[in-house]
């Protein structure tokens, strides 16, 4: 059963707006949330997957705010992580309201190219950037903590988001280093987590005042960090799970009370239908449980009207960067592996080597190199020695578009095969052939990774790391 911390309870029934009741909010939160994905369309579209799952029993219902988001059904109590689908980066198992921070910093006509995801871990909004940017420009995702860094990464690899640099920073630093640099930036702020007593029923058990004081002033030297980083004209939106004003809209009203020449507040109570119904005074979207039966959510976005002074002298650039750029008869050398090997044209990008190491970088990366360290950028394509190239899997999934099923590179397994694939075993082949040497194994129209063809099966190449004990299998229903 949920626990509400009753000083909670007081707290935010005077916060509460005067349309809501506190019987609702707390008959909500007692509730168990809707099922919830999103779509990955950096490898599959939104009706494709559909035609993929419904004949497996589920139920789709449309998300207002997100394009390619959906609550579903479906009869099996397994956990969906472990469904070859979700493996190989066709969904993301993202709650419902935490899909609005992308989407209100990608209306309609917002071309960013340069783009600041500040605390992105585990990168639920990242990949979801990532895939409304179509894997162009450059993202940036930091996050703080080093633990949730490595899921981070395993998640943006496993949904093929090849712009991504990865950083591992106090996100207070951004201003500094990479002052009026972005075109547009989120800050999923760390916040008390209110909204999420519906998954944790034990989120506000020990819920006190002076703490969520103390997390407001962490949001505060955030926000500010995050619009220092941001270009004159550009957009910034502000987000937490939690539901207090203080973490919310008082974080907002500081930075305008800041910088208050630079700082318009944006409406979002058009952002999509029934937006109206969660927008407060200031344009702000305030998600409390019951207005759309999920988790409690706050999203802002603001415009910097003007250049605002740095804080700090520039940083002096740092040396040693560890890559450098291609040669001309390297570029041509790797390019034409790719597409005679894999059947793959790599995208006119930043060929990059570090050692024996081919990487892709997104050419707007140029602008970034010794300003900062990063931890990970972009893709590594493949390693080199002297018989030849030898082709990385990050680079199989972000780059193997949906029609290389359909090519001669190829090899389309059945559900049960992927299902051993992912699983690190070896696939026998029912008839046997002339051996075909690197081939690319899907699944549904899209990659699962590589193996070797040696006539009579497909020898497993799938990274040891990315082996599964468990792979669910989603049963195809039958009529009765």
């Amino acid at each position: 059963m949920v626990q509400l911390n009753q000083n909670f309870i007081n707290t935010i029934a005077q916060e509460m707006p005067s349309h809501l009741s506190m019987e609702d909010f707390i008959a909500a939160c007692g509730r168990p949330l809707r099922r919830s994905i999103r779509v990955n369309t950096l490898k599959i579209n939104s009706e494709d997957f559909k035609k993929l799952m419904q004949p497996k029993g589920w139920t789709f219902e449309a998300i207002p705010w997100c394009e390619d988001g959906f609550w579903i059904s479906y009869d099996e109590e397994e956990q969906l992580g472990n469904a070859i689908e979700h493996i190989q980066g066709l969904f993301y198992i993202q709650e419902a309201s935490s899909m609005l921070p992308p989407t209100a910093l990608f209306t309609p006509n917002a071309n960013w190219q340069y783009v600041l995801d500040l605390a992105s871990a585990p990168g639920s909004k990242t990949t979801q950037m990532a895939a409304l940017m179509q894997n162009t420009g450059l993202l940036v995702a930091n996050e703080y903590s080093a633990s949730r860094v490595k899921v981070l990464h395993a998640n943006v690899l496993r949904m093929g988001a090849s712009h991504c640099a990865l950083t591992h920073f106090d996100g207070r630093v951004f201003g500094e280093y990479l002052y009026e640099s972005f075109d547009a930036v989120l800050i999923d702020a760390p916040c008390g987590g209110e909204g999420t007593v519906r998954k944790d029923v034990d989120a506000l058990k020990s819920w006190s005042l002076d703490e969520v004081i103390a997390i407001s002033d962490t949001q505060k030297a955030l926000i500010e960090s995050a619009f220092l980083a941001l270009k004159p004209g550009g957009s910034l939106v502000y987000s937490t799970c939690t539901l207090n004003r203080t973490e919310n809209q008082g974080v907002c009203e500081y930075l305008k009370q800041t910088y208050p020449d630079a700082v318009q507040f944006e409406s979002l109570s058009t952002l999509f239908e029934g937006a109206d119904k969660a927008t407060t005074p200031e344009g702000f979207l305030h998600v409390w449980p019951q207005i759309y039966d999920s988790e409690g959510f706050f999203v802002a976005k603001l415009t910097k009207t003007q250049s605002v002074p740095r804080l700090q002298p520039e940083p002096k650039l740092q040396k040693n960067f560890p890559f450098s750029e291609a040669s001309a008869k390297q570029v041509k050398a790797i390019n034409a592996y790719f597409e005679e090997d894999l059947g793959i044209q790599l995208p006119d990008e930043l060929i990059m080597v570090r050692d024996d190491e081919f990487w892709l970088f997104p050419n707007e990366f140029k602008d970034f190199i010794g300003r900062m360290r990063f931890s990970r950028i972009g893709v590594k394509l493949a390693d080199h020695s002297k018989h030849g190239f030898k082709v990385r899997h990050e680079a199989i999934i972000a780059l193997a578009n949906q029609s290389i099923s359909q090519s001669a590179k190829a090899v389309n397994l059945t559900e049960q095969e992927a299902q051993a694939y992912l699983m690190g075993r070896d696939i026998p082949l029912n008839e046997v052939s002339k051996a075909k040497g690197e081939v690319i194994v899907c699944y549904g129209g899209a990659p699962l990774g590589m193996a070797k063809h040696l006539g009579n099966k497909l020898k497993n190449n799938l990274p040891r790391d990315l082996v599964k004990d468990k792979v669910l299998l989603l049963p195809v229903l039958t009529n009765k």
